[in-house]
């Protein structure tokens, strides 16, 4: 049995893996939903990563842990907390040990697609970052999920601090854990070609490709968890 660490992205919570958890204890496996502390202006990539591994059960043996979106920003920084068998990208950021995220998306304007953070790639932060339109959410992040399921989820929508984006990455290295990097075909929040790129020339991932949004949890949670399980 492995136990996935499931890490949510910008503006969501652990709420959004609700209906990929009981595909995964369905094949055997158990899951964390963890919070990352939006709430906290201070709170930057190592903290989040200290939430996510307090999460994980202590006698846990068999640990992967998944990064949605902006979580991957604290993904190679868990393993400064505990030992994990694997890191798992999934339509997610990859930080720059040492670096300033923003410095690294004025090189990289076909990292964050999302019309919501357009301005991210010219160095700037949106006004008011935590306000996301229902039209913006749809197209971006659930455009081919269930309009009553993308609803509900929009309207649980959260504040989002952006501090992972204006701080220096709290790692130097990057951890000895592989990774897999899982790129979904239509995602119009992270550029799907980007993806593709810092998993091969960054990482060094699997590569694998899904079709569909940028919130497979909800529009292929089946599907997303046979890879996870094969993962």
């Amino acid at each position: 049995m492995t136990t996935f660490a499931l890490v949510h992205g910008g503006a969501h919570g652990g709420w959004c893996w609700e209906e990929l958890v009981p595909e995964l204890e369905a094949l055997g496996h158990s899951a964390v939903t963890p919070d990352l502390p939006f709430e906290d202006g201070e709170a930057g990539a190592l903290e989040w990563a200290r939430v996510v591994a307090d999460a994980i059960p202590a006698d846990a043996e068999d640990v992967v842990v998944v990064g949605h979106s902006l979580a991957g920003m604290c993904l190679p920084v868990v393993p400064s907390f505990r030992p994990v068998r694997r890191l798992v990208f999934l339509g997610a950021m990859v930080p720059v040990p040492g670096m300033v995220y923003l410095d690294y998306l004025a090189t990289e304007p076909d990292a964050v697609t999302f019309a919501g953070a357009s301005d991210l790639s010219q160095g700037e932060l949106p006004d008011n970052a935590s306000g996301i339109s229902w039209e913006n959410a749809r197209d971006g992040f659930y455009h081919d999920v269930p309009e009553p399921v993308a609803r509900r989820a929009w309207e649980r929508l959260r504040p989002q601090t952006l501090t992972v984006f204006t701080e220096r990455c709290p790692i130097d290295k990057w951890p000895d854990v592989p990774s897999t990097y899982i790129v979904m075909s239509d995602d119009r929040a992270v550029g799907p070609a980007w993806s593709r790129r810092v998993a091969k020339d960054r990482l060094g991932a699997d590569l694998i490709e899904l079709h569909g949004s940028h919130s497979p949890f909800y529009s292929r949670p089946a599907e997303l968890a046979r890879v996870l399980d094969r993962i």
